[in-house]
């Protein structure tokens, strides 16, 4: 039977897991000087003064080679409890792992064709 007391631990966690953030940020700003200059809307970089200008275009490869990153980076941890685990799975969580590993080398594939894996 599904008892909703069960979970008391759970939302007592989240609550005050919601709680801290809220009441650290409202208390620092009750507390905190607030004092606007021209000094404080300054850029300040390592306690030079900045030079030129803040906009400065990233090429798209930059981009485009974190995401291959963050997606390979998922990936093993994807695969690592099933790796964990692989003895009691079975044969079709083992074709299931083949078959998500090889759309994500089909995607690295398209991704090297396409120059994003290439600095230059």
């Amino acid at each position: 039977m599904f008892l909703l007391h069960e979970y008391d631990i759970f939302w007592t966690f989240l609550i005050i897991a919601s709680l801290i953030p809220i009441l650290a940020f409202s208390i620092s700003g009750l507390l905190a000087p607030v004092s606007e200059g021209p000094e404080k809307l300054s850029s300040y970089e390592s306690g030079i003064e900045p030079m030129g200008g803040a906009w400065v275009q990233f090429r798209i490869r930059y981009y485009m080679f974190a995401l291959v990153f963050v997606v390979f980076d998922v990936e093993t941890v994807f695969l690592y409890p099933w790796a964990m685990s692989f003895d009691v799975l079975g044969v079709s969580v083992f074709i299931e792992a083949l078959i998500f590993v090889l759309i994500l080398v089909v995607g690295l594939v398209y991704a090297w064709r396409k120059g994003a894996l290439e600095w230059s």
